[in-house]
């Protein structure tokens, strides 16, 4: 494995989600609320991210303890992921349900804007990690 980048983390008060780096030098992050503070936070952590990615990399979104999401935390993923800066990244978004898969799909569809990252949506942990070890020059 390379040298991992530095996490650049910070948790705060009010924010529902945690980043551990991946062992592959990617990083998990583990959603447990949605709410604006939540997304506004995590999309400057992102963004930030972004900007120095310069190799492919996995990451992981552990969405599973949200039962539903609203079209605008669905809008911010999306502009995050459209960024062209995500184009090394392979991303699997694990869900708590096919009825949230379908409706992030509706929502980006909608978008009208193409995933930058090789991103694919999963209900089950296991299928999203074997998907993510696959090797990296097979993206998506």
């Amino acid at each position: 494995m390379t040298e991992s980048k530095p996490l650049n983390f910070t948790p705060a008060p009010g924010i529902g989600y945690s980043v551990v780096r991946r062992e592959d030098g990617g990083m998990n992050l583990t959603f447990t609320d949605f709410s604006d503070t939540t997304f506004s936070h995590w999309h400057a952590f992102a963004m930030e991210h972004l900007l120095g990615s310069d190799r492919r990399t996995r990451n992981l979104y552990d969405m599973r303890a949200v039962p539903e999401l609203s079209e605008k935390a669905i809008r911010f993923a999306v502009d995050a992921n459209s960024d062209p800066s995500a184009r090394n990244i392979r991303v699997a978004v694990v869900v708590a349900s096919d009825k949230v898969a379908q409706a992030i799909r509706d929502v980006a569809a909608r978008a009208q804007t193409e995933s930058a990252s090789a991103l694919k949506l999963f209900t089950d942990i296991n299928e999203a990690e074997a998907w993510l070890a696959r090797p990296l020059d097979q993206i998506p």
